[in-house]
């Protein structure tokens, strides 16, 4: 996108007031999509986000400046404009960049900007039509095929001369089904770090669009979950959101760092219990969370946060890992180039334990199940979360009985991985877009079948 010796001088300017590092960070994003409702295409959207940032440290001060203009004399106004907000002072670095190439490990065989809309359109009618028609209480169905082209370049004053591509690709279904007058809503949406091959052998679309019917009618026939502390049995896949809310975001650097985060100074400290091993790693051949470098140019890696219970490691970028005195993780992401980067979660999961997924059902006399996790929100200072529960049944001497709606999960991070007392076998990933203060991106949540001893459970 930019040559190397633009780069270098851009930098150049970019230190010329003392910044101690330097970052070039550069963006070209086709985002496509094409939506249906009521029985047709509703829209067919393409929005290309394209443009450049400064970083500048020195020690731990932080300056960024963003510009559409790429070329090189907007390039050179964007540094000099960082240059002066960070301050007066001299240049003390001399810049020369040196490419490197990190290699890829998410192959794509059929690239979805050079496939016919033709081509996605059917796969969307498919998982949309199989929704459609999996029941007469299903009222409406919207569907989306979304297909994302993100090319990025980093340059640094420690260097670095890199680029990578991201390519993602996700279908997304929701059905609403009406019974007696009232409505219920279920959705499906998987996602890869793929191509159109993703519906060869990963993703199913028929099946996607009956999940997200099923889940609708299965709800709308359901009555209100009873609220009260007990203990839940939480499924797998998009269930990781509990960890990805509770634990997840105290564990990243932009609230470690500060002493915000309630995991802040206890490392190597018990804080989960032991059947509890949780894992960041975005080095997962083609999953949705995964990059071959982070937004810094920091490579990928497997990050275990958590083992058998001990807090093992943070989730860190480079400017917040200056305040702890660590090293980055590959951990810094961000929406846009317009963002600033901040240390973020990439395939966030509970690993497989040691119990038999039966019998993590027949030891609760009576509690919850909680099959299918909705989305939920937390407050990574205190850890206190809450989280919808979008299929969920209530568990009667061991047994998984009639559905309830309406149910929620509330408590706190620290104190609910303490009490996850059984782990299963089943691990699978769901697929969500978190949203913090560098942006929304895309990453992967997941967990087997778990068992919390006790959490309140809200509904009626």
């Amino acid at each position: 996108m930019i040559s190397k010796e633009i780069c270098e001088r851009v930098l150049q300017r970019a230190v010329s007031t003392g910044a101690d590092y330097a970052e070039l960070f550069a963006e070209n994003t086709l985002n496509h999509s094409i939506n249906m409702i009521s029985d047709k295409v509703d829209s067919v959207n393409d929005a290309v986000i394209a443009g450049a940032s400064i970083r500048l440290y020195k020690g731990l001060r932080s300056v960024m400046a963003s510009t559409v203009d790429t070329t090189e004399a907007g390039l050179l106004r964007c540094a000099e404009r960082a240059a002066e907000a960070l301050g007066q002072g001299d240049a003390q670095i001399s810049i020369t960049l040196h490419e490197r190439l990190f290699g890829d490990i998410h192959p794509v065989k059929i690239v979805p900007r050079s496939a016919p809309n033709a081509s996605k359109l059917d796969i969307l009618k498919e998982g949309y039509f199989a929704a459609r028609e999996y029941s007469d209480t299903i009222k409406q169905v919207t569907g989306t095929f979304l297909d994302v082209d993100h090319n990025i370049l980093i340059a640094t004053s420690e260097g670095l001369y890199a680029q990578d591509r991201q390519i993602r690709t996700r279908l997304m279904i929701e059905a609403v089904a009406e019974k007696d007058g009232e409505t219920q809503t279920g959705s499906c949406n998987p996602g890869r770090r793929m191509g159109l091959e993703m519906f060869e052998h990963e993703v199913n679309a028929r099946e996607t669009g009956i999940r997200a019917a099923e889940q609708a009618v299965i709800m709308a026939g359901a009555d209100y979950c009873p609220a009260g502390v007990m203990p839940v049995a939480i499924g797998n896949g998009f269930g990781g959101v509990i960890f990805h809310e509770a634990c997840g975001h105290s564990l990243e650097a932009s609230s470690v760092a500060y002493g915000t985060s309630e995991f802040a100074g206890k490392l190597g400290q018990q804080v989960a219990g032991p059947k509890v091993t949780a894992v960041d790693d975005g080095t997962i051949p083609n999953a949705w969370g995964s990059i071959n470098i982070d937004d810094e140019g920091t490579p990928a890696q497997k990050n275990i946060l958590i083992e058998n219970g001990i807090l093992k490691s943070y989730m860190i970028d480079k400017f917040n890992g200056r305040r702890m005195g660590m090293k980055s993780t590959g951990n810094a992401r961000r929406q846009s180039y317009s963002y600033t980067t901040t240390s973020r979660m990439t395939n966030t999961y509970i690993a497989n334990g040691p119990d038999n997924n039966d019998d993590i059902i027949a030891s609760i006399e009576y509690g919850l199940f909680a099959k299918y996790m909705g989305g939920g929100s937390v407050n990574p200072v205190t850890g206190e979360f809450n989280f919808a529960v979008n299929e969920g049944y209530i568990i009667r001497n061991g047994k998984i009985c009639e559905p309830v709606r309406g149910a929620s999960l509330v408590g706190r991070g620290s104190e609910v991985i303490k009490n996850i007392d059984m782990v299963g076998t089943d691990l699978e990933m769901g697929q969500g877009m978190c949203g913090a203060s560098s942006g929304s991106i895309p990453t992967n949540v997941g967990q087997p079948l778990i068992r919390v001893s006790s959490i309140t459970v809200g509904g009626r």
